[in-house]
């Protein structure tokens, strides 16, 4: 018995949560082992702030017990089956791996009938970022809000059209009891795991395990962290070539205006068609494109914000201020301060 477990099983009258973080082969080994390390923090650092018992036992479970080869080509080791667990307070579902047209489902169906039987006895289900793939094949996630990483949302929707997906939001907390947990893009199982660790075990040790870990809550949301690309798959050859056009005319003056005149169509027309293949009006079209190039320039140069609100097409720099905020969720200074590269990393 390892020491966390014979910790967990001296402490057994008290309320120690039982986690089963599930292994699969779609998984990817940076959140598996990520999560196993930081929910198992305060067993194996001591940090038991007003606990004298650790506040969770975490097992690493799968369809088989033994080395589990998994997405990364890492092999992990699988602690435990599904099989020889009646009942469990949490399980995790760690970010997998989605290939090419999106996410199979039906591949285990053993894994999804363990999942239902769990949340009905009580456990709450959460998910990193593509995760909920799996646990969305429960049918528990049908009209429950969720999230899932942005670049994966397409093929989630399509997969799932009965769960609302929300992949700007950084962390979802859904159904009756706030038992069915989902987290966005990538890194924010950190978000995950610290609202666990303050749920079940108290603000003081999440804030502990943060500063530890050097952890920080995405709490600009993940709006920031999404690019911009209009959709292009609706089969409108009038749209297209004026999305065409605007992809390298963006910032000339009166945009929109120019656009109707090089399409022949009447004014109303032209909206009217522009927005329904592309999913969002010409003039709200032509700002996510000014903000994304301005993102780049910010990123990429010492430019003023003054000047790159000239360069990306507005003249008044305090409403291009106000636009990349309203966008983005940050200004445009703390936008450069999160994206461009440190000083230290520069050749």
């Amino acid at each position: 018995m390892s020491n966390t477990h014979a910790q967990a099983a001296a402490c057994s009258g008290a309320s120690v949560r039982h986690v089963s973080l599930l292994a699969l082969p779609d998984a990817v080994i940076a959140t598996l082992a990520g999560i196993y390390d930081v929910m198992n923090a305060p067993a194996l650092m001591g940090l038991r702030s007003a606990h004298a018992c650790p506040p969770f036992e975490v097992e690493i479970v799968g369809e088989s017990t033994g080395p589990l080869l998994l997405a990364s080509g890492v092999p992990i080791h699988v602690q435990r089956t599904v099989e020889s667990i009646d009942a469990t307070d949490i399980v995790i579902v760690p970010s997998v791996l989605v290939r090419g047209s999106g996410w199979q489902k039906g591949r285990y169906p053993e894994l999804v009938d363990w999942l239902q039987r769990m949340h009905a006895g009580g456990a709450v289900l959460c998910s990193a970022c593509s995760g909920v793939f799996l646990l969305a094949e429960t049918g528990l996630f049908d009209g429950r809000d969720a999230t899932v990483h942005f670049s994966y949302a397409g093929y989630f929707a399509s997969a799932h059209p009965d769960v609302p997906i929300h992949p700007e939001r950084v962390l979802v907390v859904s159904g009756v009891r706030e038992e069915l947990i989902s987290s966005g893009a990538s890194t924010t199982w950190h978000d995950m795991v610290l609202y666990l660790i303050a749920r079940y075990a108290g603000a003081t040790d999440a804030q502990e395990v943060a500063r530890l870990f050097a952890l920080q809550w995405h709490q600009d949301g993940l709006a920031p962290y999404m690019s911009f690309e209009g959709r292009t798959d609706h089969g409108d050859a009038e749209i297209r070539a004026a999305q065409d056009w605007l992809a390298t005319h963006f910032a000339v003056a009166s945009p929109v205006e120019e656009l109707v005149k090089r399409s022949k169509l009447a004014e109303r027309s032209f909206k009217r068609r522009f927005t329904a293949a592309t999913g969002i009006a010409p003039i709200a079209y032509v700002q996510r494109l000014r903000v994304e190039d301005a993102k780049r320039r910010l990123e990429r140069t010492d430019a003023s914000v003054d000047e790159i609100s000239w360069r990306v097409g507005y003249e008044d720099a305090a409403f291009f201020r106000r636009l990349f905020k309203r966008t983005t969720g940050l200004a445009p200074g703390a936008y450069r301060t999160r994206f461009a590269i440190p000083d230290f990393a520069r050749s």
